[in-house]
C-alpha cells in the first residue's frame, strides 16, 4: 500500500465501530423479523469475517446484487409488506400526526452541518459529508459533525424559519469551496408533508482549484424500510437515482436525488485512461446498520471508501498513485435488508445537486423549479417577517444599519436552526453526594461515584443548543434563554420546546441540568460529565420563558385572560381575580406560531404545565434548602435560605456560574444567587415573592459593610458571615429586578456595574470585578469574561423598571441603560465581523471573542437587544 493512504488511514479519527456492524452478525444464522417483511430469501446472509480497526477493513461475506435490479426485493406492494409486522409490534409513542405538520421535519440534527429528521424518536434521518480531493489526506479531515477543529471560515443559517425552511451557508477554506444548503418545506398529506433540499457549492478562491466530493446519505431507524429503484451498475450511475420506503409514521415515501446538467468533474490526472467508466458518475453504498447506531455513518461510509481504495492503489506501492478523485469513491453495492445509503458525488468547481423527499400522501409533485421559486420566496418573506417581528429602533444611530440588520437575523436564523430533537437514554446517579451535601437525617452517600449510576428508560426532547460545535444538547440552565429569544419569533414553537422540557420533570420535581440523550449526544461529552444527579440543581430559568409567554398572552389576547384562581395558580389562597390579560379593543390572534395567544388555549397551555411546574418548584424548595436557625442567623424567615448541592472545592457547576469564587463548601452556605432565583420563581408560580424570599434577601445576604449582597457562609466557630465577590453574583437582586427601584441599596449596585475599576468595561458588564485578586486567574471562565445573556438580564430590569419608575436613581439607570445596550450591540458585532462566529464570552480587557463558537444559544439575545424586546 502507498505511504500517502497508509498515513491517511492512521489520521482517520478511530470510532468503535462494532455496533455499527452488529446487525450483520445477527443475520449470521437467519434472516432477521424485517428481513422477512421486506425481503425474499435471499441465498447467503449477511456475516462479519473481520474487523481490524487499525486500518479500517471490514471484511464482509455477503449477497451483493451488482447490475440486478430484483437484488432479492419482494416487489409486492410496500403497504400489504408491512401490516403484519404493524400489527404485530406496537407502533412508536410519538406519532406523526400527533405533531403540527409544519414542525415534524427540520434540520434537527444540529450537531451536523446539515442533517435533517422527523420528531419521531426512531426514524428517517439523513446527514451531509464532504472532504476535498486534492489530495489523499484530505478524506482524514471529512466534515461531517459541526467541529471547531475543522477550522472552516464560517458556517451560519442566513435565514431559518422552522415552519418554511432556510438557507445556511458554510464556508470551507482548506478545501476552497463555499457550500450553500437550501431546504424547504411543502405542507401536504397526512403524514408530515415533503420537502426539498439544494446543497450547491463554489470555490471561495476562483483561482485555486476546487474538487469536493460529497456525500448525501439517509438511514432508517426503528419499523420500516428503504428499497434503492434505480438499477445498480457496479460502475456507478448517471441522471437520477431513487429511492423508496415505509415508516408507520412517514408511511409511503420517496427520496430522489437529481444533479444539475451543468456541473463539471474532473476528468484528467494520473491514470485517468483507466477510470473512464467511472468518472463523472455517481457512486452509491446501502449497507445494513444495527438499531440505534446510523448516527456512525460517517465511520460506516468512509470505511468502505478506504477498503475499496486499499484494493486499487495495492498496485502502486512505488509511488505515483491515481488522482484521489478516482479512488475515493464508494463501492457502488448494495447489500441484503440496507438501511443506511449513500450517495457520492464529485466535481471540480461549481455544483449543484438537489433532494427531494415527497410524502405518498402529499399532492405536489416536487421538483428543481420547486426550489428555484420557492427559495426566493422564503428569503423574502423572512426579511419582512423579522422586520416585524424585531423591528431596528429608528433612534438607534449606528453607521452599519443593514449590516447589523444582517447580523442579527443570522444569529437568530441560528438558534432557530439549531434547535434538536433528541431520543435515548441518559445516565443518573441517585447515590452519589459529596460529604457537604449530606443532610443531618439523610443516609450517607456512595463514596464511588459510578457505583449508583445507571441507564434510565428513553426519553424525547425538543431544545435548542447553546453551541452546534461543542454544545449540541439541552441545557436546562441555558433553555430559559433560549426560549425568550425563540418566543418571539414563533411563540407556539417555543411552547413545544418548554413542554418537552417539563415533561422530563419526574415524579419527584427533578429534571437532570444536561440532557445527554442516547449515545450520539454522549459521543460529544467527557465521561465524567455524562451522570446526573437527582439532587443538582440548575438556575430555574424556564420559568423565564413561562412569564415571556403571559407576556404575550397578554400583548395579544383579544378578550380579558384567565385568572390565577382559573390556572389553579392561587396556591388555595383565594383572594383577587388578578387576570392574566387586559380587555383588547378587538381582533383574533393569528399568524404562523400564534395560534397559542388566544386565550383559551393559552390557558389550556399553563394549566396543563402548572402541575408538574409545581412539583419543580417545590422539589427546589425541599432539596436546596439551607440551613438558618441552625447558626443562630436572623432572618424574617427561618427556612427560606438556599444552598447550591453539587459544589466542589473549586466550583459551583449546578449555580451555572462554574468557577466564580465562592467560600469553602459548608453545609451552612447560602447562595444569594439562589436565593433571588427562587424569588423570581415564586412570583412566576404566584405573586408571593416577599412571603417566600424577599426579606429573606436582606437579612441573610446584605452586608452593610461592603454596601453588596453577599453569599453566606460559616466559620469555624460556627459563626455566619458574609463572602463578597463583587461581580454578577452581587447583582442578582437588580438583574432579577427584585428590588423595589426606592431600595437605598440599588445606588451601590449601580455604582459598581458602571465603574471601569470594577465591572463597566466598553463591551459590557465584566463577571467578576477588575480590582478582585482572583480577576481573570485560573480558568477564568466566570472570572472576568464579559456574558451576554447577563448582560441582558441587567438591560431588561433597567428597561422594565428601574429606568422607568420613579425613584432617587431613575435617571441614573436610563444613563447605564443607553450605553451597556451600545456596548453590548458594538462588541458583539464588531466580533461578528472579525471572526465570522458569535462566541460564548468576551475577553473583559480586549472584547475578543473566547471560548466556544459559533455560540448563537444565549449570544443570539443581542437580537433582542438591538430590537428592545425584554
Amino acid at each position: 500500500m502507498p505511504k500517502i493512504l497508509e498515513q491517511t488511514i492512521w489520521r482517520v479519527k478511530q470510532v468503535e465501530l462494532s455496533k455499527a456492524v452488529e446487525t450483520v452478525g445477527l443475520r449470521c444464522d437467519r434472516p432477521s423479523f424485517l428481513e422477512l417483511q421486506y425481503h425474499k430469501p435471499c441465498e447467503r446472509n449477511i456475516c462479519t469475517t473481520g474487523l481490524n480497526l487499525r486500518d479500517l477493513q471490514l471484511n464482509v461475506d455477503a449477497s451483493k446484487s451488482k447490475g440486478n435490479p430484483q437484488h432479492c426485493h419482494n416487489h409486492a406492494p410496500r403497504l400489504a409488506r408491512m401490516q403484519l409486522l404493524w400489527l404485530l409490534l406496537p407502533l412508536t409513542s410519538v406519532a406523526a400526526k400527533q405533531v403540527n405538520d409544519t414542525l415534524l421535519w427540520g434540520p434537527y440534527r444540529p450537531n451536523l452541518y446539515f442533517g435533517l429528521r422527523p420528531r419521531i424518536p426512531q426514524s428517517l434521518m439523513t446527514g451531509l459529508m464532504w472532504f476535498g480531493t486534492h489530495d489523499y489526506q484530505s478524506i482524514a479531515k471529512t466534515r461531517h459533525a459541526c467541529d471547531q477543529g475543522d477550522g472552516l471560515t464560517s458556517y451560519t443559517w442566513t435565514e431559518y424559519d422552522t415552519r418554511e425552511g432556510g438557507v445556511q451557508v458554510i464556508q470551507d477554506g482548506p478545501n476552497n469551496v463555499k457550500i450553500t444548503t437550501e431546504f424547504l418545506k411543502v405542507a401536504g398529506g397526512d403524514h408530515g408533508g415533503s420537502w426539498a433540499a439544494r446543497i450547491k457549492g463554489e470555490p471561495m478562491n476562483p483561482d485555486k482549484p476546487s474538487h469536493p466530493s460529497l456525500i448525501f446519505y439517509f438511514g432508517l431507524e426503528g419499523l420500516g424500510g428503504i428499497d434503492m429503484d434505480t438499477d445498480e451498475d457496479e460502475n456507478g450511475l448517471e441522471g437520477d437515482v431513487k429511492f423508496s420506503g415505509s415508516t408507520p409514521e412517514l408511511d409511503d415515501f420517496t427520496i430522489r436525488i437529481v444533479e444539475s446538467p451543468d456541473n463539471t468533474h474532473k476528468t484528467m490526472g494520473p491514470h485517468a485512461h483507466k477510470f473512464t467508466e467511472r468518472i463523472g458518475k455517481t457512486h452509491f453504498l446501502g449497507q445494513p446498520v444495527a438499531s440505534g447506531n446510523i448516527w456512525q455513518a460517517k465511520e460506516i461510509i468512509l470505511q468502505q471508501i478506504i477498503k475499496r481504495a486499499q484494493e486499487i492503489l495495492s498496485p502502486y506501492k512505488d509511488g505515483n498513485p491515481p488522482d484521489p478523485s478516482f479512488v475515493l469513491q464508494l463501492p457502488d453495492e448494495v447489500y441484503t435488508a440496507s438501511n443506511l445509503y449513500a450517495i457520492q458525488k464529485s466535481f471540480d468547481g461549481e455544483f449543484q445537486f438537489d433532494v427531494f423527499f415527497e410524502s405518498a400522501s402529499g399532492k405536489q409533485k416536487l421538483s428543481s423549479t420547486t426550489l428555484d421559486n420557492g427559495i426566493p420566496a422564503l428569503v423574502s418573506s423572512y426579511g419582512k417577517r423579522f422586520q416585524t417581528a424585531f423591528p431596528f429602533p429608528s433612534d438607534y444611530k449606528v453607521a452599519k444599519r443593514d449590516q447589523i440588520e444582517a447580523f442579527s437575523k443570522a444569529i437568530t436564523s441560528n438558534l432557530v436552526g439549531g434547535v434538536g430533537y433528541f431520543y435515548g437514554t441518559s445516565i443518573v446517579n441517585r447515590k452519589f453526594s459529596y460529604e457537604w451535601d449530606e443532610e443531618d437525617d439523610a443516609q450517607t452517600g456512595s463514596e464511588d461515584g459510578e457505583a449508583g449510576a445507571r441507564l434510565t428508560e428513553p426519553k424525547a426532547l425538543l431544545t435548542a443548543t447553546p453551541s452546534r460545535s461543542f454544545f449540541p444538547r439541552g441545557f436546562y440552565w441555558d433553555e430559559g434563554f433560549h426560549l425568550l429569544h425563540i418566543g418571539e419569533w414563533d411563540n407556539d414553537f417555543s411552547l413545544a420546546i418548554l413542554k418537552d422540557w417539563i415533561d422530563l420533570i419526574d415524579e419527584d420535581g427533578w429534571v437532570g441540568r444536561e440532557q445527554i440523550l442516547g449515545e450520539e449526544a454522549r459521543s460529544k461529552v467527557p465521561a465524567e460529565f455524562q451522570t446526573q444527579v437527582p439532587n443538582y440543581a440548575n438556575p430555574p430559568t424556564l420559568t423565564m420563558a413561562v412569564t415571556a409567554f403571559i407576556a404575550r398572552v397578554k400583548k395579544a389576547a383579544a378578550s380579558s385572560g384567565p385568572t390565577d384562581q382559573d390556572l389553579g395558580m392561587d396556591f388555595g389562597m383565594g383572594g383577587a381575580q388578578q387576570r392574566l390579560s387586559e380587555p383588547a379593543e378587538h381582533g383574533a390572534v393569528s399568524g404562523a406560531g400564534r395560534e397559542y395567544l388566544e386565550p383559551e388555549k393559552a390557558l389550556a397551555f399553563l394549566k396543563s404545565i402548572y402541575a408538574p411546574l409545581k412539583r419543580h418548584y417545590d422539589w427546589f424548595r425541599r432539596t436546596q434548602r439551607g440551613q438558618i436557625k441552625q447558626y443562630a442567623r436572623v432572618a424574617r424567615s427561618r427556612t427560606e435560605g438556599y444552598r447550591w448541592r453539587g459544589r466542589s472545592e473549586q466550583h459551583v457547576l449546578t449555580s451555572g456560574m462554574d468557577d466564580y469564587p465562592r467560600g469553602p463548601p459548608h453545609a451552612g452556605e447560602l447562595h444569594l444567587d439562589l436565593i433571588s432565583w427562587m424569588a423570581f420563581f415564586t412570583a412566576t408560580m404566584k405573586d408571593i415573592a416577599e412571603f417566600v424570599g424577599g426579606g429573606g434577601r436582606r437579612d441573610l445576604h446584605w452586608s452593610e459593610e461592603k454596601q453588596m449582597y453577599c453569599d453566606a457562609n460559616v466559620n469555624d466557630e460556627d459563626e455566619s458571615y458574609h463572602v463578597c465577590h463583587q461581580g454578577y453574583l452581587s447583582m442578582f437582586p437588580l438583574l432579577l429586578a427584585l428590588l423595589p427601584s426606592s431600595s437605598p441599596h440599588l445606588g451601590p449596585m449601580l455604582d459598581a456595574l458602571h465603574d471601569p475599576e470594577q465591572l463597566w468595561s466598553p463591551y459590557g458588564l465584566r463577571s467578576l470585578s477588575a480590582s478582585h485578586p482572583q480577576f481573570g486567574t485560573g480558568e477564568n471562565y466566570w472570572k472576568g469574561p464579559v456574558w451576554v445573556q447577563m448582560n441582558y438580564l441587567v438591560l431588561r430590569a433597567l428597561y422594565k423598571k428601574y429606568a422607568i419608575e420613579d425613584g432617587p436613581y431613575k435617571a441614573r439607570a436610563q444613563e447605564i441603560y443607553q450605553q451597556l445596550r451600545k456596548n453590548i450591540i458594538d462588541n458583539v458585532f464588531k466580533e461578528y465581523e472579525r471572526t465570522g462566529y458569535v462566541w460564548e464570552q468576551y475577553n473583559a480587557l480586549t472584547g475578543e471573542g473566547m471560548r466556544s463558537h459559533p455560540f448563537t444559544g444565549w449570544t443570539s439575545l443581542v437580537t433582542l437587544i438591538i430590537a428592545e424586546t425584554y
